[in-house]
């Protein structure tokens, strides 16, 4: 196993009460996260700055019930879930050992706030009932908008966290946000008094 990063002194602030649920996740992650196919090799030197507290840093926009596309190995969901035990959570995963490790984990959590839904994001068959989307390191705006809008309901979020170029996505997906009717869409910045990389979101509404 990689050297693993120690945790920030600020991972307290972001979780608060909740902090020891957060190590013992990213204990588990840092652990079991490379052999399992769940994180990279060069991932758990940077496992809580990267990762964890970059998706941490998002939790106050949520309410409600909220899908995270493509879970994976529980970034953003799983963390998110930790954060906001008040906010119902729907992981949905298609991979089976991704969502093998995202069950054992909410078992070993404790966490009653989250349902795992194996499935891909278009196989969605509820229809959008939705407060919220969101996803991490997916695939591109335009082509993670058809994904994550018909999941929504009227008057709800896609609330999708992206990398330095989110701005240049969004001039990408203009013709995809004029064809789920996106109203307000905008990039905001997170974590920038609390991180060294602050968490860049794509916050749109669905109409």
């Amino acid at each position: 196993m990689s050297d693993v990063e120690s945790e920030p002194a600020v991972a307290t602030q972001i979780f608060g009460s909740r902090i020891d649920l957060a190590r013992q996740f990213t204990d588990a992650l840092a652990q079991h996260g490379e052999e399992r196919g769940l994180i990279g090799p060069l991932e758990p030197p940077r496992l809580w700055s990267r990762h964890v507290l970059n998706s941490a840093v998002v939790a106050p926009l949520f309410s409600g019930r909220v899908g995270d596309v493509g879970s994976g190995a529980g970034l953003p969901g799983l963390v998110l879930a930790i954060a906001r035990p008040d906010v119902e959570w729907v992981l949905i995963e298609p991979m089976e050992r991704r969502v093998a490790w995202l069950r054992e984990q909410v078992g070993e959590l404790g966490l009653d706030n989250v349902e795992i839904v194996r499935a891909r994001a278009e196989d969605w068959r509820r229809g959008p009932t939705l407060d919220a989307a969101t996803a991490r390191a997916v695939s591109a705006l335009r082509t993670l908008i058809p994904l994550t809008a018909p999941l929504v309901r009227d008057g709800g979020e896609l609330i999708l966290l992206k990398g330095a170029s989110a701005a240049g996505e969004i001039e990408s997906a203009e013709k995809v946000v004029r064809k789920y009717r996106l109203s307000d869409v905008r990039l905001e910045v997170l974590g920038a008094d609390l991180l060294d990389e602050p968490t860049r979101v794509v916050r749109a509404t669905v109409r």
